[in-house]
């Protein structure tokens, strides 16, 4: 008898409550698109252990972890539909607070050590970590159909503020992988005596950086917002000196990556 009343009991309370929304997914808009248009790469300043405890517990988080295992694996850890916590206040073309449109993946890598001298020592990416890297990051790019000037580090979308994947990042592979727009070597040969002659006024710096994507400060001082996308620029493409000087060679690079190569008639 109690089962019989708790039965209709049951099914008095599924009768009243309230109906949910008829939806017919039967047709589909033309116009739409993935909400990742980003990827963002960071590392994680920690040892594995620390990184996923960081990362799955606290607030900061990031779709995937690449571990630095002999044999690296990629923890998936937010799905890609879902905005993960690992831009912060961000900025990359006109795109601002990038957590809602990107797809960050963070790296175990220690970052840098300061030593007495104030020096700082970057830590190198093993081998087997970047070619799991790359094989993520093409199935991301087919997958999102994302631009590979639009694959970035943390230290691109705030310059000054982070420093991560840092200048010992191999961005140059991911290149010679499709993944990322590189400045043509000979072209940069051809351009550089031009700015060897006459160094460019710091608003023309300005104005190529903001072009290449980086928020940039217009005032045409060199101030210290533009020292760090400098800085953030060169650990890109010129990592050798990462100085913040806006020097010929730097110069050479942003003229060849912002300007369209002439093609023959």
């Amino acid at each position: 008898m109690k089962t019989l009343l708790a039965s209709l009991l049951i099914a008095l309370l599924a009768g009243c409550a309230a109906p949910g929304p008829r939806i017919d997914t039967s047709l589909s808009a033309k116009s739409q698109s993935s909400r990742a248009k980003f990827v963002v790469i960071h590392y994680t300043v920690s040892n594995l252990a620390q990184s996923i405890k960081i990362l799955t517990e606290q607030t900061v988080s990031a779709h995937y972890l690449l571990t630095d295992e002999l044999e690296p694996r990629a923890y998936h850890l937010v799905d890609e539909t879902r905005q993960a916590n690992h831009a912060g206040v961000s900025h990359w073309k006109n795109y601002t607070l990038l957590n809602g449109s990107s797809i960050g993946i963070e790296i175990v890598n220690p970052g840098f050590t300061v030593g007495a001298d104030g020096v700082r020592t970057w830590y190198p990416f093993p081998q087997a970590q970047i070619d799991q890297l790359i094989l993520l990051l093409k199935q991301i790019v087919a997958k999102h159909q994302i631009p590979i000037d639009n694959i970035i580090g943390h230290s691109d979308i705030a310059p000054g503020r982070k420093q991560d994947p840092g200048p010992m990042f191999p961005w140059f592979q991911l290149a010679q992988a499709g993944l990322v727009t590189w400045p043509d070597a000979a072209r940069v040969t051809a351009v550089r005596p031009q700015f060897d002659a006459q160094l460019p006024e710091v608003a023309w710096f300005q104005k190529r950086l903001a072009q290449h994507g980086y928020a940039t400060p217009q005032t045409g001082e060199l101030d210290t917002a533009t020292k760090n996308v400098l800085i953030s620029f060169q650990m890109k493409y010129r990592p050798a000196i990462i100085d913040g000087t806006p020097d010929a060679e730097t110069a050479a690079l942003l003229d060849v990556l912002t300007k369209p190569a002439i093609k023959a008639p």
